[in-house]
């Protein structure tokens, strides 16, 4: 038994690819077979392929089941990546884009582009990078200039949370049009995606992702600190604004296509940072592909536990992150004190 578990941990990072890949690759196909229709594997086989789209059970793979799939693999992986590099960037493992306001500064910027009439496309995402990125750049300012400690960040980000609440709630009740809207974006839901919202933010999540992967190096180099990544050669602030500027596209990319999804940007991250590896070369491609693996599968999970009833997956995502956020904090709390 000693034997396996030092050869588990010797060989960990690759049981992690490999464990990710199993994740990934069940939940995707979970994410097509179950829901209120039943359908088979090998009629979804024949469905993805071309063999057979006439039938009712087609049309709910390809037009239903397939956008929300790729949706949420999307998106759980753009924001579990976006909290690795803002985690990085700030120094700070509490970090991620639902916890210091990126996600809801997004959602605010969604909430007043439909009251002026924007609802999809890329102008929507575009909306959502900018409210993403003027709100990662407004606590990566404030926490530089204030010498702000790591609890201070995560309460301006409850700060910011509250503050961008109060004016959405503000747009709506001028706005009543757009109430549903804004209270699909408050929860996070994936069964109203489509293929014209889908397209564009894939775009950007693939794009950006693909950047970040390419600067691993530089995220570490940045995490020892500005001096001695200065004495390295790096640029610190031109290379943390690059990558607030990547992160903030992931997280407004993902959240202007299915909302507020609280958590996966910090669990995943801490989790795998904790149990496999904290270098930025392995645990980037590993965030990507387990936050992406997660919230496919919670979304599948709010699909069918309650079935015939759909619950949108921001509520299952929050009852498995809350709690989990609580341990992180007592577990750290306890550790400063004894």
């Amino acid at each position: 038994m000693r034997s396996f578990i030092k050869h588990l941990r010797k060989n960990r990072i690759v049981y992690a690819y490999i464990g990710g890949a199993i994740l990934l690759l069940s939940s995707a196909i979970l994410g097509l077979l179950l829901g209120s229709t039943k359908t088979g594997f090998l009629e979804v086989v024949r469905v993805i392929f071309g063999l057979d789209s006439d039938d009712t059970a087609a049309k709910i793979i390809l037009y239903v089941r397939l956008p929300r799939m790729l949706a949420g693999l999307l998106c759980g992986g753009a924001l579990a990546l976006s909290g690795t590099v803002i985690q990085g960037v700030l120094l700070n493992k509490l970090a991620s884009p639902g916890i210091i306001g990126v996600n809801s500064g997004a959602a605010l910027a969604v909430t007043l582009a439909a009251a002026f009439g924007i609802i999809g496309g890329w102008k929507i995402s575009l909306c959502a990078f900018l409210g993403a990125f003027l709100t990662v750049m407004a606590v990566t300012v404030g926490a530089k200039k204030w010498e702000a400690s790591r609890g201070t960040v995560i309460l301006m980000g409850v700060a910011l949370n509250a503050l961008f609440g109060a004016i959405s709630d503000a747009v709506v009740t001028f706005s009543p049009e757009i109430s549903i809207i804004n209270s699909d974006f408050k929860v996070g839901d994936l069964s109203s995606v489509t293929y014209s919202e889908l397209l564009p933010a894939a775009i950007i999540i693939i794009t950006a992702a693909a950047v970040t992967l390419t600067l691993r190096n530089s995220l570490d180099v940045l995490t020892l600190g500005d001096e001695n990544a200065r004495g390295l050669g790096m640029n610190t602030s031109l290379m943390r604004a690059v990558l607030l500027l990547l992160s903030a596209l992931l997280a407004g990319a993902a959240v202007s296509m299915v909302g507020l999804l609280s958590f996966v940007g910090l669990l995943v991250p801490h989790t795998l940072r904790k149990t496999v590896t904290s270098e930025s070369k392995h645990l980037l491609p590993l965030t990507l592909i387990f936050g992406a693996g997660f919230v496919s599968l919670c979304d599948t999970l709010a699909r069918v536990i309650f079935a015939p009833y759909e619950l949108p997956v921001g509520i299952i995502m929050a009852f498995i992150g809350a709690p989990t956020f609580l341990v992180i904090l007592v577990r750290k709390r306890g550790k400063r004190n004894a």
